[in-house]
């Protein structure tokens, strides 16, 4: 295993990365950051495995995965906090990869010297993950479906292995094992991130000294599996996705497109909604009740959004993402009394009140209740809540700052 450092010279295609990207067409940039908040540029270097096995037992060669850090490693490396990305996000959490960029990473806001994740005291590392949903932005580096696979030459497509949560976390692991870090002062994610950093604390007990989960759950509950399934959809009904195989041919930009906005409104609320546009037109002079091509305002916004992050993403990757959020329980599978019990970390649980992605109701509510039963000491806190759903996880982050700040303090 070896890191290897790439250029970081890639435009940064004017977006924040993954459910953030959409607040930054919004004008939700500035509750997210000041212009640059760290010093210097964020380099983006690359983590490669010769081979990886899954939990599933598949084999996958020449693994490479994207990294970037912010703040220094102590000599002692236990100042480390390992920030673990979403669904659609990558490892770009704080910083800009060129002065020029129009937004920085997407918790930018809590990432920095005096802020709650404080890169003055903290190391902070984040990576992207297996699968990542964005082989085609230059900034992301991953290893997916869309990867060529050494043995044929040819993009893998459906014969890449299924990959779990899990598998994420193993090799996030073998990231920080080759750089001698043995200790994590805390791992932090939201949503699918919350998800890794559960799982790290029932894989790694004694590695994991806090863990910070926001807008997630320990489980994927009957529900949310069937809207992943919904997500889906749109991919495996357009003919170019054709069970897989369609690189160097057609690709599925219809289905991808449909799936993002999908993901795009499942990922906010109505009151984002009604703020944002209520009922007007898309067009001035164009009632949508005069014509079916006809649009409202918010339709034409998410045909744009979803377009644009379309443009970056792959239909596989997709896939696969939704496939290990589907099969997700904390502890890799088990039952979850089993695999919370593996955890000994404090927890810190930062749901939004109107997720409805992961309803606090029926996500970390019963999480919090879980581990103060089997002795875990729990905070809660609703402080990122605002209008944008799940999406407050990631754009309002910082109002939950001083409870971030003091649970790390701890």
């Amino acid at each position: 295993m070896r890191c290897l450092d790439t250029s970081a010279a890639a435009r940064w295609a004017g977006r924040l990365g993954g459910l953030a990207f959409a607040a930054c067409l919004l004008g939700l940039t500035s509750p997210l950051a000041p212009a640059l908040a760290l010093d210097g540029i964020v380099e983006k270097k690359t983590f490669e495995m010769p081979s990886y096995t899954t939990v599933g037992g598949g084999t996958i060669k020449n693994v490479r995965i994207g990294w970037e850090s912010y703040g220094t490693l102590n000599e002692a490396k236990d100042n480390v906090i390992l920030v673990t990305h979403f669904f659609s996000g990558s490892s770009h959490a704080a910083g800009k990869y060129k002065a020029d960029d129009p937004a920085p990473g997407y918790w930018d806001s809590i990432i920095g010297p005096g802020k709650p994740l404080d890169t003055d005291k903290y190391f902070i590392i984040s990576s992207d993950t297996l699968v990542n949903l964005s082989p085609k932005d230059p900034t992301v580096v991953t290893t997916g479906p869309a990867s060529t696979n050494p043995d044929t030459g040819k993009p893998y497509g459906l014969s890449f292995p299924v990959v779990a949560i899990r598998d994420f976390v193993n090799v996030q692991k073998a990231l920080l094992d080759s750089l001698g870090v043995t200790s994590l002062q805390a791992v932090m994610g939201g949503s699918m991130g919350s998800l890794q950093a559960l799982d790290w604390a029932t894989a790694h007990p004694d590695m994991v000294k806090r863990v910070i989960a926001a807008i997630g759950g320990a489980e994927a509950d009957p529900f949310l599996i069937g809207w992943l399934n919904l997500w889906a959809a749109p991919i495996k009904l357009d003919p170019n996705w054709n069970n897989g195989d369609y690189y160097g041919k057609a690709e599925p930009k219809a289905g991808l497109t449909e799936a993002l906005k999908l993901v795009t409104l499942h990922a906010r609320h109505w009151k984002w909604a009604d703020a944002a546009f209520g009922r007007k037109w898309a067009e001035e002079g164009k009632d949508p009740r005069a014509a079916l091509g006809n649009q409202y305002a918010i339709e034409a916004w998410l045909e744009k959004a979803a377009a644009s992050r379309a443009a970056v993403s792959d239909a596989n990757h997709f896939l696969y993402l939704v496939k290990a959020n589907q099969t997700f329980v904390a502890g890799n599978g088990g039952s979850l009394e089993d695999g919370l019990a593996k955890i000994k970390a404090p927890v810190l649980l930062l749901p939004s009140a109107d997720d409805l992605v992961f309803p606090p109701d029926r996500n970390m509510r019963p999480l919090k209740e879980r581990l103060e039963k089997q002795g875990n000491a729990v905070e809660y806190s609703e402080a990122v809540t605002s209008t944008l759903g799940h999406l407050d996880g990631v754009a309002n982050i910082a109002k939950a700052g001083d409870s971030i700040a003091a649970f790390l303090a701890k």
